[in-house]
This record gives structure tokens, sequence and C-alpha cells, in this order.
């Protein structure tokens, strides 16, 4: 450490040449939010002069403006559906050179086991991967996961270089009521000085005062202006999030201005690998926040800077002496388009075809285990003449509405009507054959024949499914069972495109051009299926189950009404 610490302070001073100097580039200053038309210099790795300097190798910047590597807040990489060796390099073509992640979702599968093996499988990629330890596992009470992690679990990890914190605090219950393992893992982060993520779908402001005082600081959840300024004058962060469901940016934006955005920073939370390939990363919720009318240095500001000091990564987000030489070349500001990128000083190339480098562990294998299944068990029983509690989704976004209606019935059993677009849900515990299965009616879905399942269904993760009739769901899931997880198409008995989920029945090993094809696929046979383009069915579906999101939920063990927080019957 001494000896690199003398040697960028003799490259500073100019005592020693850099290895290299970035000339002709517009130097963003996120401190000040101005343009520098000065060198650039680096050396080990590190920024460590602004000015006229000499390198070892000189790059033409070309007027280019040179930006930050850009910082996801908080994201799930389990969601992307890769390994992470593929993800990370996904996101750095689209600037990405530090993520905070949680790895919450394998773990509600495979426990401290699935943690590990996220720690394993990100030693050498090349984005820098920080790691918020999962806080709820299980979500809640009111489902059936494949674990339960307590702090003297999570003590352990606490140890680990790359570990800042205790991910987002979903069951603000357990907060309110000072349960007692949900205190100890908030006074566990506390006592090793790390940060708490919070998660507030829906909490009033008098909620907030408790999560505050629990020393929680962030939110992602804001889906509004004034929750979003009810946080802030919490003195928490606030997380504008852009993935495949949750679109909250454009929603957000009107709050922020030049007196509050230092509390902003941007993240994805849970992003397929299509729209992440398509739309890209933070890199999307920047030209988002470009085309609503924010100043591009903010918002290249609240992407890098923010979200470093958010979390205490002292030595990122800006270019300046003493930072990583992580920084970007963008062609046009306004448009945000990336024409290169540095990660410590050194040029990356595009490598996403790269073999998968590391053995995958059996413990995130062999994940789902069913007992017997029937068409009797997925019968759903309904009298005629009294209304349905029914899931009603809102295309492109986490939040259900809870309706209710006199659903068609035929000898005392729900039958799904297209007509009508009442489609049967169904949720089945996949981790240890317990039998659990919750069932319910969803609107929305608009499918004209057939059914979908999948077996990313957050929290728990179990086997979610919707169709118009038993037959195709019973044929979904037992493919599921077959394949050890995954998303699939059936339509009249037969499987019209399936994507296999084996590590934990959420990621695939294969590559990411390959789960593109299949991802693909699938999204043909759903058009096959009559679904509509508006929004991602899968991706809806997989949300339908997670009981802490508003406002009516199916888990395994039935209906649950979050505003209530308690199950309810189907009638």
């Amino acid at each position: 450490m001494r000896r690199n610490l003398e040697s960028m302070i003799k490259t500073a001073a100019k005592h020693t040449i850099a290895d290299l100097v970035i000339k002709n580039g517009r130097i963003i200053d996120v401190f000040n939010l101005e343009i520098i038309e000065e060198d650039l210099a680096i050396k080990d790795g590190m920024i460590v002069g602004i000015g006229d300097y000499e390198g070892v190798e000189v790059v033409d910047a070309r007027g280019a403006f040179i930006c930050p590597g850009l910082i996801d807040g908080h994201v799930h990489m389990e969601s992307s559906m890769i390994h992470p060796f593929y993800f990370t390099r996904t996101i750095l073509s689209h600037g990405v050179t530090t993520i905070i992640t949680d790895p919450h979702e394998i773990a509600n599968v495979s426990g401290i086991n699935g943690i590990q093996f996220m720690f394993d499988a990100t030693e050498d990629v090349p984005v820098d991967v920080f790691f918020m330890l999962p806080s709820c596992v299980p979500a809640t009470s009111f489902e059936h996961n494949g674990a339960t992690i307590q702090a003297t679990d999570l003590e352990p990890f606490y140890s680990h270089e790359r570990v800042i914190g205790l991910a987002e605090v979903m069951d603000f219950p357990a907060v309110r009521d000072t349960d007692e393992n949900m205190i100890a893992k908030i006074a566990q982060a506390v006592k090793h000085n790390k940060k708490i993520d919070g998660h507030g779908a829906g909490l009033a402001a008098a909620d907030l005062n408790i999560y505050a005082s629990a020393k929680i600081k962030t939110d992602h959840e804001c889906v509004t202006p004034q929750e979003a300024k009810e946080r802030i004058r919490r003195g928490m962060y606030v997380m504008m999030r852009e993935g495949s469901v949750a679109k909250d940016v454009k929603a957000l934006l009107p709050l922020v201005n030049e007196k509050n955005a230092r509390r902003f920073l941007f993240c994805t939370d849970d992003k397929h690998l299509d729209d992440l390939v398509i739309e890209g990363s933070i890199d999307h919720n920047i030209r988002i926040a470009i085309g609503e009318g924010l100043d591009p240095l903010i918002a290249i500001q609240i992407a890098t800077l923010n979200a470093a000091e958010c979390f205490s990564l002292s030595d990122r987000g800006a270019i300046a002496p003493g930072y990583r030489a992580d920084f970007l070349f963008i062609e046009d500001l306004e448009k945000f388009t990336i024409k290169d990128i540095f990660k410590d000083g050194v040029k990356m190339e595009n490598k996403s075809s790269m073999s998968l480098p590391h053995h995958i562990s059996d413990n995130v294998l062999g994940s789902v285990k069913l007992a017997t299944l029937t068409s009797n068990d997925i019968e759903l029983k309904v009298s005629e003449d009294r209304p349905c509690n029914i899931i009603e989704i809102i295309p492109n976004s986490l939040v259900t509405r809870h309706i209710t209606e006199i659903a068609p019935v035929k000898q005392g059993k729900f039958v799904p009507s297209v007509a009508r677009d009442l489609l049967k849900l169904s949720v089945i515990e996949r981790h240890k054959q317990t039998g659990n299965i919750g069932l319910g009616i969803v609107k929305g879905f608009k499918i004209k024949n057939g059914a979908i399942a999948s077996t990313v269904a957050h929290d728990s993760h179990n086997i979610v499914s919707v169709g118009t009739n038993d037959e195709d769901m019973l044929v979904a899931v037992r493919t599921l069972e077959e394949m050890q997880g995954g998303l699939v198409v059936v339509k009249n008995g037969k499987v019209l495109a399936k994507l296999a989920l084996q590590i934990s029945g959420l990621m695939a090993s294969s590559p990411t051009e390959s789960v593109l094809h299949s991802l693909k696929e699938l999204h043909q046979a759903l058009h096959l299926l009559g679904s509509q383009t508006t929004f991602n069915p899968f991706v809806a579906l997989s949300f339908l189950s997670l009981p802490v999101i508003p406002a009516l939920k199916l888990t395994d063990t039935g209906l649950f009404d979050v505003t209530r927080f308690n199950h309810i019957d189907i009638q």
C-alpha cells in the first residue's frame, strides 16, 4: 500500500510519468457540475492528476465527455436470469462499473449456500460488486421459502471486504414491533458500522419515523414525489428505480431540483436480461432523466457521486485525483451515447461470449422439489352467488388492485373466462415438498388460450402459474419440475417454448446469447397464447406472489391482503 501511495504521489507531482494520459477530453466535474478541458493522468488504476501530464500511453478522447463509471445502487443480479459472470459483462457494456447487490432472491431458495455462491461467482468479474446481506429470508412469515437466515448466519459474512451493509428491510411490522430476530440483524449491522437499506412500499409518514430511527437510510420503493419528499425530510436517500416492472424515474423526477438532488441515486432493482440488453442499465435511467428535462450533469451526478457517497465508497463516483480510474467516453451528452469504457484505467473490450469459468456447486442445483400433484389439487372451489376477491394487475407496476366480482362457476368450481379476462392463478411450494398450493383469480393478463409458469416468483420463488385451463397449467408445472426451474409457455398440452434456470431455479448457466435466444422464443410463444404486448407477462407474474407490495397477492398459503397484512378467503 505504501509503495503504491508513493508511486501515485510522485506521478501527481510529475516526478514520474503516468501510466496513461487522456488528452482532448471534456471532463465532467460532478462536484461543481462543470466541464473541464484538461488532461487526465492515471497511475496504477487510479486518477492522479488533472492538468498537463505525460504518459507511457496517450489516448486521444477526440472531444468526448469523460464521465465517471456508473453505479447501480440496488440490484438483484438473479433477476437477469443469467450467471453473475455474464451479468457483469452485460452491464459493463452499458457503462456500469460498480453495483451494490442484494442476493436476497437466491438466499430465499438456497440460504447461505446461495449467498456464498454469489460471492464466489463475482470474485473475478470486470465490475466491482459490493454486497448488502439479505435481511428478510423469508420475506414474511406468511409463505414458505427454501431457507431461514438469522443474524448468526449473517455474522461470518461481515468480515468480507465487499460486504457494506444490510439489504432492504421489507418486513416493516417486524421493525415496528421490535421483533427479536429483526432487531438482532439491524443491531448487528450497526455494530459493524454498515449501511442499512429500506423497502418502504406504501409506508405512511409516521411509519418512516420508525424506519429512520432504526437507522435505515435508503428506500427504492417511492412511486410519488410526495413519498420521496417525506423520506428526504427524514434524512434518507431515495433511489429512483427503473426496472422491468417498476418504472418510477419519470414519476419522481418532478421533485428533483438543485436543492435536493444530492439525496437521490439511481437503481434498477429487478431487470430482465432482454430489457438490460435493449434499454440498458443505469445509462437508461440517465437518458430518461435527461429526456424529462433534468440537467445532464445533475443526472450524471445522481448516477455516480451520489451513489458512491450514499454507500461510503469514497474511492469512486468522480473524475478527480485519488479516485479509481473508472470512466466512460460519452459522445453525445444529451443522448448519453457511450463510446468507450475504462475500468481501473484499462479500456474494456466486449467479451460477453466468454465461457463460464466457474464450477457451479451442487448446493444451488436441484432446487425444485414438488409433492405429488394432480388436477384435483388445483381446483378452486367458489360459490356462484358471492363476489370473489380478485387480483387485478396494473401493467408495468409491482402494485396490484384488489377488486371483487362474481366469478364464472361450474359445479362449484371456478372456470376461467377469456371473455372477462378472469384466469386461474396458482402458487405451488417447490422447496420442501409440503404440498402447499395457493389458488386465486387474476385479471389483466388477457391470455386467450394456454398457460405460463415460472420458478421466478418473488420473494420465496415457488412455482407460479396462470392459465385458461387446468390441463395446460399442470403441463407447465411438470415441465418446470423436469427442467429444475425456469420459464415455460404451454398451449393445448404442448410446450411451445421454455428456458431452463438450473441455478436455484433463478439463473441459467448458459451464455448471454443463448438465454436471449430462449427469451425471444418465449415472447413469440406468448403471442400465440394471445397475450398482449404492453407489458411482460412473465415479469408481471413473478411479482404476484410478493406479499409486501400492495394490494392483493397470492402465496402458497393463499390470498394475502397486503394493506391489512393478513390472509383472506377467496370469498
